[in-house]
């Protein structure tokens, strides 16, 4: 389906566009002079909206693919580098830490110059990074290489604001629910294609893999998507955007290397509270400026508050089940728990998962048009919590983990598609990159805790048996209690949220009753 123009003319009209210009966004018309040529042409051709939610799910698919390369490697990784297996970790960790930092800088940079521009730049970096990793032959420059492709993750959330700009309000729901599936369809399809391709190539073919999806991505994306037409009043907020890196870098570093460097240790404890004590000096900092990074009052909106709480809640229940599964599923027989299955099938037995994500995009996306997005969320975390108490007996088949898998992974469809609807109907237009920006930072803490808890619970509770050692029966239980749990913190979040939308005159997603209709000659765009 085409729209009038490549931006929000097809959804909204002169109220909105009203609306827009006192919450301090800038609207870029094809008039502008100081536009080239053939950038105003382009703001004058309509948009094919299916075209511009496939080439954003695609991105959104490259990038989950970067933050799961390299795990089916990582046992070997300190055979083929000639480190320790605590510091070939570095290379799946930085990914992690580049992400939460990069994102929410990422999208404040999308809101005040551009999206489509922040997204072209974000995959031109994933290019790079693939390109450094495949010429990489020790630690220092793979580590260089994955911290780059870990800022294309920051595509998801600037996809989806993308996405709020571009697409007319009925079809809105359902493109957010399927940018919004790529983050977990992504990691789940893209496990064994990386365990293939590790198991009988070279490694470094993975990044030549990588690379190329990337190119693929910013090619479409250049094509396929408009010309950012709305732009944020004010300027970047660098002392912010050092601040919120240095306190998230410090927390994030505590609670993955806690493990390894010891819970107790002046480092760990050092570490978290460092970036505790430079996270409140940036808050109150954010706070006194014309132009913060984060609106914190924004921020600290009902809504906002409790949706990230749940991201975090969310994040954790499903990095769970790409943790814990595969340790069952790749775990000898001998020791009575595990199931004996080489990697390529532990990998295959996670696909389903992410499968049954992108199935239920449009499911949620109609739910959450007919019921409400607080509807979909709460459902999709009771579906999370349900499948981590069906694991605690279901343990001793493969069957049992594609069944567990792949019901965290129906829940988390319908948990995901929700989140960024109820952020952009809580925050005004000038915002809408830089929240989804940190609703992705939520989601990615809430792994980083995952992988830390989990880690310790499975190295606390072992067997042996022949000479192997692997997690034993009540460790994996133990780890799918705190896993439901963690989804019952969820619920109880999504419970609080409000039934009934609080009306923002600032908000991004207008209400039905202010969509107008526009004439031609009134063509205004979306952000990039």
């Amino acid at each position: 389906m085409d729209a009038p123009g490549p931006g929000i003319p097809a959804r909204s009209g002169g109220l909105e566009k009203r609306k827009l210009i006192s919450q301090g966004v800038t609207i870029i018309s094809a008039n502008d002079t100081w536009l080239s040529e053939a950038e105003r042409e382009r703001l004058r051709k309509p948009v094919n909206q299916r075209a511009v939610v496939f080439a954003l799910a695609f991105t959104g698919l490259v990038a989950a693919f970067m933050m799961t390369l390299l795990t089916p490697l990582v046992p070997e990784l300190p055979q083929i580098l000639g480190v320790s297996a605590e510091d070939s970790q570095w290379a799946v960790t930085v990914t992690l830490l580049a992400a939460a930092v990069a994102t929410p800088i990422t999208g404040r940079l999308g809101d005040l110059y551009g999206k489509r521009r922040m997204v072209l730049v974000v995959l031109a970096l994933v290019v790079v990074g693939s390109v450094v990793a495949f010429f990489a032959t020790s630690l220092i420059p793979l580590i260089i290489g994955r911290g780059l492709q870990g800022a294309g993750i920051g595509v998801i959330p600037l996809g989806i604001s993308i996405l709020r700009d571009v697409l007319h309000r009925d079809k809105l729901g359902g493109g957010v629910a399927l940018v919004s599936a790529t983050l977990g369809v992504g990691g789940a399809v893209g496990l064994p294609v990386a365990a293939l391709i590790s198991q009988y190539l070279d490694w470094h073919f993975l990044f030549v893999l990588s690379g190329a999806l990337a190119l693929i991505g910013l090619v479409l994306v250049w094509r396929l998507i408009p010309v950012s037409t709305l732009r944020s009043e004010g300027r970047f907020d660098f002392l912010g955007a050092i601040g919120l890196g240095i306190g998230l870098t410090a927390i994030l570093l505590a609670v993955s290397k806690g493990n390894s460097w010891g819970w107790g240790s002046p480092v760990t404890l050092g570490s978290l509270a460092a970036g505790v004590v430079v996270l409140v000096l940036w808050g109150v900092f954010e706070l006194r400026i014309p132009s913060p990074l984060i609106d914190l009052r924004v921020a600290a909106r009902r809504t906002v508050l409790l949706t990230n709480l749940a991201s975090v809640t969310v994040g954790f229940a499903f990095f769970a089940s790409t943790v814990v599964l595969p340790q069952l599923l790749e775990a000898p027989t001998g020791t009575g728990v595990g199931l004996g299955q080489p990697m390529l099938v532990a990998s295959l037995c996670l696909v389903p998962s992410g499968l049954v994500m992108w199935a239920m995009s449009p499911v949620a996306s109609r739910l959450t048009r007919a019921r409400g997005a607080r509807t979909s969320l709460l459902l999709g975390i009771a579906i999370i919590a349900v499948g981590y108490v069906l694991a605690l007996f279901l343990m001793s088949e493969v069957w049992h983990t594609v069944v567990i898998a792949t019901a965290i992974g129906f829940g988390v469809g319908f948990a995901y598609a929700a989140m960024p609807t109820l952020i952009m109907a809580a925050v005004p237009a000038s915002e809408t990159a830089a929240s989804n920006g940190l609703n992705s930072v939520m989601r990615t803490l809430g792994s980083t805790v995952a992988s830390a808890v989990l880690g310790v619970v499975l190295s606390a509770n072992l067997v042996t048996a022949n000479g192997v050692t692997t997690p034993s029966a009540s460790g994996f239980q133990t780890a799918f209690v705190i896993s439901a749990v963690a989804a019952v913190v969820g619920v109880l979040c999504a419970v609080f949220l409000p039934k009934h939308h609080t009306r923002y005159d600032r908000a991004s997603i207008p209400d039905a009753d202010d969509v107008v209709a526009v004439p031609a000659s009134e063509t205004v765009k979306p952000a990039v």
